[in-house]
């Protein structure tokens, strides 16, 4: 069975974009759109994860968060908030979160946290199952770590959300459109930095880039990723 994702926001663009991150992700979810909802649902024990947003009218999610620890409740949390303060992510950290991010995130990196952290908390990291394996390619999700043939290839953040989307995803066409979405999230992009990107990219992992063997154009579609 997928892992299942509880997400508390009270705004539903929010909620929307997360659900659509975990669903690219294979994970399933649910939404809270309040503290007090939060605790209710989370307390029946049905969660692999809660992503948390902080600004909320009523209980926010600092409360949440030390209500769910106070009770014994060890589900794993990752704070998701538009507040940067330095103080705002220790606080959250040491009442009891496992992570904090910032928005605007990266969509693709986040998929990539969730997934890694609902692994650690069951003890599940030992031996190969944070690596992501297709062909000559390897990618550690807990170091966000990517590799041809043993070597390691280092990657900007974005074309490092790319290619973990790739390698999630072989042999499936995604659009431009659907690129932007599932790594610049809500972001505006100019419409050549795709192309950039996949030119960068088969620079990096591409024998002849020129006639590239993974990263394929699939013409009038998008790009397909093969091994």
């Amino acid at each position: 069975m997928p892992d299942t994702v509880l997400i508390v926001d009270d705004d539903e663009a929010v909620l929307t974009m997360l659900r659509k991150v975990m669903k690219s992700s294979g994970i399933d979810s649910e939404v809270a759109r309040s503290g007090g909802e939060a605790i209710e649902l989370a307390g029946r024990g049905h969660y692999d994860l809660m992503l948390l947003d902080v600004n909320m009218p009523g209980m926010d999610g600092f409360e949440v968060i030390q209500t769910l620890r106070g009770r014994g409740l060890k589900l794993p949390i990752i704070i998701v908030s538009g507040r940067k303060e330095d103080y705002d992510a220790l606080y959250g950290l040491d009442i009891g979160a496992d992570d904090y991010l910032t928005k605007p995130f990266n969509p693709v990196t986040l998929g990539a946290k969730v997934k890694a952290l609902i692994r650690r908390s069951r003890g599940e990291l030992n031996g190969g199952g944070s690596v992501i394996a297709a062909g000559p390619f390897r990618y550690d999700t807990s170091t966000l770590r990517f590799y041809k043939d043993g070597g390691e290839i280092v990657l900007s953040s974005k074309e490092n959300a790319i290619m973990k989307l790739f390698l999630d995803n072989v042999n499936r066409i995604f659009t431009k459109d659907m690129i932007y979405d599932l790594v610049w999230g809500s972001a505006i992009v100019d419409e050549n930095a795709i192309m950039v990107y996949i030119n960068r990219l088969r620079q990096k992992i591409e024998e002849d880039p020129a006639k590239p063997a993974y990263i394929q154009t699939v013409r009038g579609l998008g790009y397909r990723f093969v091994v």
